[in-house]
Parts: C-alpha cells; structure tokens; sequence
C-alpha cells in the first residue's frame, strides 16, 4: 500500500482544555480519500474523550477486520475514520455505528489528489510523476480516469466510498459546506450546521463549541492541509480546467448532481 508521512498534531492535548462526555454509540467518519477527511477528523476529536479516539490507523478494507471489532465496537464506543469502500464485510462492520460520509466536488477532488500525488508526502510507486516528464494536463487525466495498475479511476472511488453508501443510513455531508460553515462561525447559519454534524454523531453541542472546532479546523493541525504538502509540481491549476470538467462529467455521469453539486 501506498505510504503517506505526516507531522504530528497536539489536538490530543488540547482536547484535555475541555469537559468531555463520554460517547454512547460508535462513530465513524468515512469519506472519499482526498475530501477533508483531517478537517472533519480533527474537529470532532475536540468533542470526544482521547481514550474514546480510535488512533491505531485509518479503517480501509486491507485492514478493516483486524480493526473493526476495536474501532467499531457498540459496547465500546469510539470515534474512528477512515476511507471506507461499500461491500457486505464494511456494511456488517459498520451497521452499529454512527456513519458519516464525507464527500468533495469531482472537479476540485482532481486537484486536490493530483497535488497529493505529486507532494513529497505520497510514497509509492509513482515517484515519476513528481519530475516534469508529466504535464499536468496528463497528470490530471490519470487522477480522472486511473492509471492502470498503480491507481484506480475517479468513477470507482466515487462509487465506492460514497455512492454506494447512499440510502444505507450514513449521512451525508459536503466538504465545501464544513469549510464554509467553519468560516462563518459566529453566524446563525453555522451553528445550525455543526448542530446537526454533532446529532448525527450522537453529542449534544456544549456551550464553547465555537472554541473547540476553531481549534480542530486549525490547518497547522492538518498533515495534508494544501499548503502543508510538500509540492514539487506548481504547474496544477487552481481551477479544474473546462476540458477536464468535460471528462470528469464523461466518466461519472450524473456522480455530481447525485451528491449535490448541479
């Protein structure tokens, strides 16, 4: 499996600055791989006991039964996270829990996993992609249709760790609504969202809940915060070119619409 090096957070410690209720039911962040699953992940340890955060590693079916019956566990509740693909070992495993399904655009989502593909913190057989032998006009097609044998395509990440899930009970949820929710904070608006992020998680919303999640959605606290990636390639174009949106709408037709985003 591919190796990602991440510097370490203190969200541990800052977790003891508040008074923690215990969880009741497990919870599980599940998202598509490159759509703020830090973000989401850091937040939420500001709500939950540290002994009740499922550290050892980010559930995955490689290694989903070796960990479920810790991280998922409805007599020991925990918060856990990971980039859960939909089949019958994840559906049983997860059944229990508390599901939160995070998504991202398609066409921002190619950005975003192109510059992870390229960043000095992506470890894999793919260390050619990181010279300029590639264009990023190529490099973006091979986030949005795979590589073959070494990455899989846009269509089945989408299908799998989101799509799939749908109608199943998780919730879902919009990066681009977390990150907007997180930059109006002091509004109405906000509160109202992260109220309805924290039922669907089983915590009631305490009185400094402002406090913990402008600690949690600190970037410096996210390994793989953009500007935290060390990126060789800054050819990547802030926005996904009118081209490649044509071809992401050509290899998941009707993906964006179903997860709400035309």
């Amino acid at each position: 499996m591919p190796r990602i090096t991440m510097k370490m957070d203190n969200l541990n410690e800052r977790n003891a600055e508040f008074t923690q209720q215990p969880l009741q039911h497990p919870v599980f962040l599940n998202s598509v791989p490159k759509s703020g699953t830090h973000l989401i992940r850091n937040i939420m340890r500001m709500f939950v006991p540290v002994e009740q955060q499922y550290h050892a590693t980010f559930l995955q079916i490689p290694n989903l039964r070796n960990h479920a019956g810790a991280a998922l566990n409805p007599a020991k509740p925990m918060l856990s996270w990971g980039h859960l693909l939909f089949t019958d070992d994840s559906a049983i495993a997860t059944r229990a829990a508390r599901h939160i399904l995070l998504v991202r655009d398609p066409y921002t989502w190619v950005l975003a996993r192109a510059r992870f593909f390229v960043s000095e913190n992506f470890e894999a057989n793919l260390s050619h992609l990181k010279g300029p032998g590639v264009s990023a006009e190529a490099l973006m097609n091979m986030m949005i249709f795979g590589i073959h044998g070494k990455a899989p395509p846009m269509v089945d990440v989408f299908q799998f760790n989101a799509a799939a899930w749908m109608g199943t009970g998780a919730k879902l949820y919009r990066y681009e609504d977390i990150v907007r929710a997180v930059k109006t904070i002091d509004t109405p608006e906000s509160e109202v969202f992260f109220r309805a992020l924290l039922d669907d998680c089983g915590i009631a919303m305490p009185e400094d809940w402002r406090a913990r999640i402008r600690i949690g959605s600190d970037r410096e606290q996210s390994a793989t915060a953009r500007e935290n990636l060390r990126v060789d390639n800054s050819t990547i174009p802030e926005e996904l070119p009118d081209i490649q949106k044509r071809l992401v709408d050509v290899a998941m037709p009707g993906m964006r619409a179903l997860l709400g985003y035309a």
